[in-house]
């Protein structure tokens, strides 16, 4: 089994993208045998294999590295904001398109632009990507490989990225907004595990604690609900996985289940969801800083069923998107960035790379 190591030092705990200490070298593992990006801030792959290939085509985006002008397009990126569902990302493009005051051209509107992949959807509002990444760990993984190589075509430097969701609260209320400090697995490991070429490869779940410093100062007072920080665990399952009674099979009973949420109580967990584990891995492996931020929807140890009415279900929903908007805004604001009025339409440098593109988006299974 290959172990990644999660911290080689106290700086690298507080801030492991920018650390620059002497152990850093000697931890290949966690941080790759070349420095994460490159010294003018864009993202370096670890994968030599990419520059050697006539076109990169990312499938599940209906994009491609010789078909599109991924610079163009691109470019100037800054953050990257993941959701569950098609739905909630283009709501939050609309929204975060009136909170960063963007403006569209006269007679065009946002444009799904990976809607020939028919898996993920894909806003890009100025600065800021606002993409659907399905349900689970398979789902965001998939969609975080070809989003990170989407970020090294374009050039894009120094990304953020957010994972904004919902979740089950350990002990909260529902309506509580969780800012994960940490992601761990079942077993309340704090790394994500992944079989490669028959061996288990371990990644470390690291999320920037800067960050988390950063977004949890973002509350106000007058917020009509508590922001709070604390580990995440993510599990492969929302049924059995999260101790649900409720499912199709179950082997424990009710003892047992309090039992367990009880545990992970004390080990300073807050909340479950199904994507802080392979999320905060892989962006940490790349490189890139990023976030957690959930809203609780039921607190666990009261119960399994959901049963807030939807208009409150989705006025909670708004709030971890909330944050991450003032987050923009006043990153936004420091640098005099509102805005530019690209809102998405393909830059083709080849229309028969474009066509190409499209087709095998649509028929890749």
């Amino acid at each position: 089994m290959e172990r990644q190591d999660a911290v080689c030092c106290s700086c690298c705990e507080d801030d492991p993208l920018t650390c620059g200490c002497s152990t850093r070298g000697n931890s290949t593992e966690a941080f790759g045998k070349s420095s994460a990006r490159y010294e003018d801030g864009t993202v370096r792959l670890k994968n030599a294999n990419i520059e050697l290939m006539d076109q990169d085509i990312l499938y599940h985006l209906a994009l491609g590295s010789g078909s599109h002008d991924l610079v163009e397009m691109f470019g100037d990126v800054k953050f990257v904001c993941m959701g569950g569902t098609p739905k909630r990302m283009e709501q939050f493009a609309y929204y975060i398109m009136g909170e960063i005051g963007h403006k569209l051209p006269t007679g065009t509107q946002l444009q799904d632009i990976s809607q020939y992949s028919y898996r993920y959807s894909m806003y890009k509002v100025g600065p800021v990507l606002s993409i659907s990444h399905g349900m689970g760990i398979p789902s965001i993984g998939i969609l975080l490989h070809e989003v990170i190589k989407l970020m090294f075509h374009a050039k894009v430097k120094d990304p953020v990225f957010f994972r904004i969701g919902t979740s089950g609260g350990i002990g909260l209320e529902g309506g509580t907004v969780v800012i994960s400090e940490q992601a761990v697995d079942g077993l309340l490991r704090p790394y994500f595990e992944l079989p490669v070429l028959g061996k288990l490869v371990q990644r470390p779940a690291l999320l920037d604690k800067k960050l988390v410093r950063e977004l949890k100062a973002l509350h106000h007072p007058e917020d009509p609900y508590d922001t709070v920080t604390g580990k995440t665990l993510c599990t492969t399952d929302f049924y059995e996985g999260q101790g649900r009674l409720d499912g199709a099979f179950c082997d424990f009973n009710e003892n047992e289940k309090m039992a367990y949420l009880e545990q992970i109580q004390k080990a300073n967990v807050v909340n479950m969801e199904m994507e802080s584990l392979a999320f905060a891995a892989l962006t940490h492996n790349a490189g890139i800083r990023s976030s957690v931020i959930c809203v609780t929807i039921v607190d666990r140890l009261k119960g399994d069923q959901i049963h807030s009415p939807k208009e409150v279900l989705d006025e909670w929903q708004e709030r971890p998107q909330k944050l991450v908007s003032r987050y923009i805004k006043k990153f936004l604001q420091t640098k005099g960035r509102f805005m530019d009025s690209y809102c998405g339409s393909p830059c083709v440098k080849s229309p028969r790379r474009f066509k190409l593109v499209q087709q095998e988006s649509e028929n890749y299974d």
